[in-house]
């Protein structure tokens, strides 16, 4: 689960009260940062803002590609998939199963293991992300499963 770094504030109008970053930045491939298998387009949050309970960015997941189960630590997440078709496989023992495609809104509680699968070898998943938690993915924690040890993933 690599975390990529990249200073988030050169992208950011403002911040005398209201940050702004504008769409042809957001559009911008060049700025991708990666975890778990999701690439993100610069966002807000702390990193960039003085947010102290929020984030938000745009998440992508690649073709086929899967995020390898994990649980969000004490934060609540809100996604809209805005393209292609996504499945989340998620309870204590990864049992359930909920497929979506784009124009579907997602809530997923705090503390719910959870495993995304992008359902399409061809397209991407785009998802606008909104978290209750301004550091985005420092309360992230990996959660056992069995695509993350079929692949060798240890963190």
């Amino acid at each position: 689960m690599t975390k990529q770094t990249i200073d988030l504030t050169q992208f950011i109008e403002g911040g005398d009260g209201i940050s702004v970053i504008r769409t042809q930045q957001v559009l911008d491939g060049e700025n991708f940062r990666g975890w778990n298998g999701i690439r993100y387009k610069a966002g807000l949050s702390e990193k960039n803002t003085n947010a102290q309970k929020l984030s938000m960015n745009v998440a992508t997941v690649a073709p086929g590609a899967i995020a390898y189960a994990h649980i969000h630590r004490d934060f609540e997440l809100m996604l809209y998939i805005m393209q292609g078709n996504v499945r989340h496989i998620y309870g204590e023992n990864l049992e359930n199963t909920v497929d979506n495609v784009a124009g579907d809104f997602i809530y997923i509680e705090p503390g719910v293991p959870h495993e995304v699968y992008n359902l399409s070898d061809t397209e991407p998943v785009v998802a606008v992300v909104a978290r209750s938690d301004a550091s985005e993915w420092q309360n992230i924690v990996p959660y056992p499963s069995e695509a993350r040890t079929r692949d060798g993933v240890t963190e």
